[in-house]
């Protein structure tokens, strides 16, 4: 165990959308905190639970057998309270009720908006990134999305399988309202022959006339890869029949890609951020969120962070295009 403790009292949530990994996460931060003699509380149901003071200490055994399960042992919700300042006040004296130190969040950008709130305060507080969008700017991947885009895989292995038999076009719809990485990914690594994200406008000819040249050549079946922010799949599926006669079979996955085991990058991953979270915090860190870039660990002002603009990655997106001809 390690020695002198500066920080004795820490506590962890997640919040938003759950994301695979974010068990493998708290975990992290749990056992972490406890090998270096810090008391660890879990907080309940995002910030909600914690203006509302559903707080219990975790110990080694709250964290058994977690690290391969899907969703969040210590749950999640949205919480438009916390948004006010009155919210805030109460958080803010909870923690202090408590003896809560510090504070790591595991989430997407709306927990961070929390948590950069709660730094301004004077809470010493660290973001771990935990969604399956993968759409913070400053880290090249968040914990869940591998998960995701490997559920989606599945998914798409096996409509292929019935599309060929059928000589069927499909449209899978997947999560990715302002964000396509997802859509991207996932076509990419399934082969499919379009992909359709937000960040880049669609023509709806050049669709179809994948579709009929495929048909000329003898393709029996084809995909198209549609992240939710696109445009509605069944609105595409229309406007596919009105120009081409073909009846293409619509897939919406919601939140299927949300749950389940997470893959063993996304646990390595999230294993190493809530252990570095702890060590931020022992280092009375404040304001921090931790990412990985170019396969190493980062951490980063929360500030600096939320003002980034997130760059698409269009190489890889033109790269589905060369490959599906």
């Amino acid at each position: 165990m390690g020695g002198e403790r500066l920080v004795k009292r820490i506590g962890v949530l997640t919040s938003g959308g759950d994301a695979p990994g974010m068990n493998a996460a708290i975990r992290a931060v749990v056992r972490a905190g406890i090998y270096n003699n810090i008391e660890v509380m879990g907080i309940e149901r995002g910030y909600a639970g914690l203006i509302n003071g559903e707080i219990k200490e975790m110990n080694l055994s709250s964290v058994g057998d977690s690290i391969h399960r899907g969703g969040t042992i210590l749950k999640t919700a949205r919480c438009e309270e916390f948004k006010t300042d009155e919210g805030r006040n109460k958080a803010l004296n909870v923690l202090n009720i408590f003896g809560i130190e510090g504070l790591g969040v595991i989430g997407g950008d709306g927990s961070f908006n929390g948590a950069q709130k709660l730094s301004h305060e004077g809470i010493k507080t660290i973001g771990i990134p935990g969604t399956i969008d993968n759409d913070l700017s400053y880290t090249d991947y968040t914990i869940g999305f591998d998960t995701a885009v490997n559920t989606v895989l599945d998914v798409v292995s096996k409509i292929r399988d019935s599309s060929i038999s059928h000589e069927r076009t499909s449209i899978i719809e997947v999560m990715g309202r302002h964000c396509g990485d997802i859509a991207l990914y996932a076509g990419l690594a399934g082969g499919a022959e379009s992909v359709l994200v937000p960040e880049e406008k669609f023509d709806i000819d050049n669709i179809c006339e994948k579709l009929i040249q495929g048909k000329v050549r003898g393709k029996l079946h084809h995909i198209i890869m549609l992240a939710e922010g696109t445009g509605y799949a069944f609105e595409l599926k229309k406007k596919i029949l009105e120009k081409t006669g073909i009846e293409a079979r619509v897939t919406v996955l919601g939140y299927i890609q949300r749950g389940g085991s997470s893959t063993a990058i996304d646990r390595i991953l999230a294993s190493k951020m809530g252990a570095k979270a702890v060590e931020l915090l022992m280092e009375e860190k404040s304001g921090r969120v931790i990412g990985i870039k170019n396969n190493q660990l980062i951490d980063l002002d929360i500030d600096e962070d939320l003002s980034k603009e997130r760059e698409f990655d269009k190489r890889m997106y033109e790269l589905t295009k060369i490959l599906s001809i």
